[in-house]
């Protein structure tokens, strides 16, 4: 009676412990795929995403790109809006207002404006604060493309909620430092929101990108709605894109920086801001 008892009882306590023992395996098991994952997915993601556009060879089939719309600030101000993009990091924007342009432009190693808004309607070289949203514009395919050439680094960091809705989250670390958390959507791979954090003088500054209503040109898939702002008010100015041509036509002296600035920028030493 005592054996049956004993043997009971080891049967008894084998189902007990078997179980367990099953799910520290399957947890542990888990644990080390989405270790593994995460090491992987990174550059996974890059590639769904860059397929989701078009493929990188439709992609690079675009030499110059003109992007024209309407931008609307937070205080519900209307202008028109144009941007130039021309390979590899050459942009020139110009909003449109009451008759007055003001223009920003990179030619690929030093950032200019005028600002007529502002009283500023002679062309003045950009300080390292103001140039780094044109520097972001100036990468003609964005940080993800071609992203370990251009110094950039890319980490998998899971899922993440946007407005309620899953998305994919990747920190991208930029060659200067700067950091844009990228959230992919999880069916298309294209992105559909960017937070930025830029690091200059050591302060950080925030902004929050939300891109949106994807159309294909020329057989790859551009926003053409994009609005941001900052993290309490993320949609304080918004970009409305009516228009996208690639491979047309554009001037280099649109970029390059005007010859009263050529002297100021030797003197201020600003040249090769990046």
């Amino acid at each position: 009676m005592k054996m049956k008892t004993k043997a009971t009882l080891k049967a008894t306590l084998k189902m007990r412990i078997s179980p367990m023992r099953r799910v520290v395996c399957v947890f542990a098991a888990v644990t080390c795929l989405s270790v593994l994952a995460c090491s992987q997915t990174a550059e996974e993601l890059v590639n769904k995403n860059i397929q989701a556009k078009g493929g990188i060879d439709k992609i690079k089939s675009a030499k110059t790109r003109r992007e024209t719309g309407r931008l609307k600030n937070a205080r519900g101000r209307v202008a028109a809006f144009r941007e130039t993009n021309a390979r590899p990091n050459l942009v020139r924007e110009t909003v449109t207002l009451q008759g007055m342009t003001a223009i920003q432009a990179y030619d690929g190693s030093t950032g200019w404006q005028t600002n007529p808004f502002r009283g500023r309607k002679d062309p003045e070289l950009m300080g390292e604060d103001s140039v780094r949203d044109l520097l972001l514009a100036s990468d003609f395919d964005g940080p993800l493309v071609d992203y370990a050439e251009k110094g950039n680094k890319i980490e998998y960091l899971g899922h993440d909620l946007v407005d309620g809705d899953d998305a994919l989250r990747l920190r991208v670390t930029l060659k200067n430092g700067d950091i844009i958390y990228c959230y992919l959507d999880p069916d298309t791979y294209l992105e559909i929101r960017e937070e930025v954090q830029q690091f200059v003088r050591g302060s950080v500054r925030e902004h929050v990108v939300d891109i949106g209503s994807y159309k294909p040109v020329d057989g790859v898939m551009y926003p053409f709605s994009i609005s941001e702002g900052s993290r309490n008010n993320p949609g304080a100015q918004t970009t409305t894109i009516s228009k996208i041509e690639v491979n047309v036509p554009v001037d280099d002296s649109d970029f390059a920086l005007p010859a009263s600035l050529k002297t100021e920028e030797k003197k201020s030493g600003m040249v090769g801001v990046h």
